[in-house]
């Protein structure tokens, strides 16, 4: 079987032919005017809790999952593990993963919307899903991996949270995934329609729940997310390589066979089950995906020279679309009536909105893969606006306005890690200078 490298391998292959960075550009990164403001603003935006942000009540496993590495830059360790205590106390009884939590008073004083989901394990707390997004199981998975490599506690995997262990309970977060979203056809997990990674589907004026409308389909995003996972999963637990690799391994493939268009060097929006629910006369793979090429190129799925086409594919959408960074969501966006949900417009909040959250994830790739030079260009719009707008918000308009929360942490989380691993990838660079 034809193996697919993992991000970890993919670092390690192409930093090493990586050019040498120019003194210049050495010297304008150490020095830059935003990195400093951006790396203080985020330590002090995630000493203020852990919902997503300012506009939230609940704690968001998507969200947490960017930001946890910032936060223990500020929290004590038990404080980082009760987080995700609290996800594995509200797993469901097929080992699903719920979307978030909020304390059980607050969630009694909200009208409509959820239904809250409570188990004995958790006193405190009760959770709530967005059905028709495939990543919540995967995030709980690179959250504890990112806590465990973050602090080196390993002896969190074997804690008992109720009759499972939480190395246990991780397992039975992939189980589900294969037992209940799974595409035997395809080999690969499924979704509702979104656009890329949201969580808004096609029908339904709010557009969370899967419904009698929703259509299932294969996306990137959710897809290479679980292949991050699985690599995480098998560096954390060594034992479950046997089980878990060769799946990991078939998905890698699956993936490069159904989603990805060779022709046009891009992934497929979207891989149907059952139809599409948009306009026979409606091209959907015009549309580039930004977000879940990112997550694809941290899986490990692209090659160099595919990532260099995939920057280039988005620095040319930005210039075309007007938008301010490369966290553009896609381009061109769904036309306007594909979403029932009102906010889901051309270039609307998921829908073509402008999103640091990805576009930072992006930065990280680019320094992974030895793009460092356009790594730094691409980050300088995005510290920028924190400065200019003295916030993380939580999207940009195609004109570059502010929109939702100012706090948002998981833009923090992205663009503090980005800036430090451009910052540190110099350094080492200047290191190898004097060998």
């Amino acid at each position: 079987m034809k193996q697919i490298i993992s991000a970890v391998a993919a670092f390690m292959l192409f930093s090493c032919s990586s050019k040498k960075v120019d003194d210049q550009l050495k010297q304008e990164i150490l020095a830059n005017e935003y990195f400093p403001f951006v790396k203080e603003k985020a330590l002090e935006v995630v000493k203020t809790g852990f919902n997503a942000g300012d506009g939230y009540g609940e704690v968001w496993i998507r969200d947490y999952n960017t930001f946890i590495e910032l936060s223990a830059e500020v929290y004590p360790n038990e404080t980082l593990k009760e987080n995700l205590r609290v996800f594995f106390r509200l797993q469901r009884e097929d080992g699903n993963i719920v979307d978030g939590f909020i304390p059980q008073e607050k969630a009694q004083q909200v009208e409509g919307g959820y239904e809250y989901i409570y188990t004995d394990l958790e006193p405190n707390y009760c959770g709530h899903k967005n059905t028709v997004e495939t990543d919540h199981e995967t995030s709980l998975v690179q959250a504890v991996y990112k806590y465990v490599t973050k602090t080196r506690d390993k002896a969190f995997l074997e804690e008992k949270i109720g009759e499972k262990t939480v190395a246990q309970k991780l397992v039975w977060s992939m189980d589900f995934l294969l037992n209940h979203r799974w595409s035997e056809e395809y080999g690969l997990i499924w979704g509702a329609t979104t656009a890329d990674w949201g969580d808004v589907q096609h029908s339904h004026p709010w557009g969370v729940f899967i419904t009698d409308d929703t259509k299932d389909c294969l996306d990137i995003y959710d897809n290479a997310m679980l292949i991050i996972s699985l690599d995480n999963l098998i560096e954390l637990v060594p034992s479950t390589r046997e089980k878990w690799q060769p799946i990991r391994d078939r998905i890698a493939e699956n993936i490069m066979k159904h989603l990805w268009d060779k022709e046009n060097q891009k992934f497929i929006p979207h891989v149907y089950l059952d139809g599409s629910p948009f306009p026979s006369d409606f091209n959907e793979n015009e549309i580039f995906y930004h977000g879940g090429t990112a997550v694809a190129i941290e899986a490990g799925l692209l090659s160099r020279e595919q990532v260099k086409v995939s920057l280039d594919k988005m620095i040319a959408n930005v210039k075309a679309s007007g938008a301010g960074s490369i966290g553009l969501t896609m381009y061109p966006p769904y036309p306007e009536g594909s979403f029932e949900n009102k906010g889901m417009y051309p270039y609307g909040y998921q829908n073509g909105g402008d999103w640091t959250w990805f576009g930072g994830r992006m930065i990280q790739q680019l320094v992974n893969y030895g793009f460092i030079e356009e790594a730094y260009q691409q980050l300088l719009p995005m510290v920028k606006r924190v400065k200019d707008n003295n916030g993380f918000y939580e999207w940009y308009t195609v004109d570059n306005q502010p929109k939702g929360s100012g706090t948002f942490r998981g833009s923090a989380g992205v663009l503090y890690k980005a800036i430090l691993m451009l910052e540190e990838s110099v350094e080492e660079n200047s290191k190898e200078d004097y060998k």
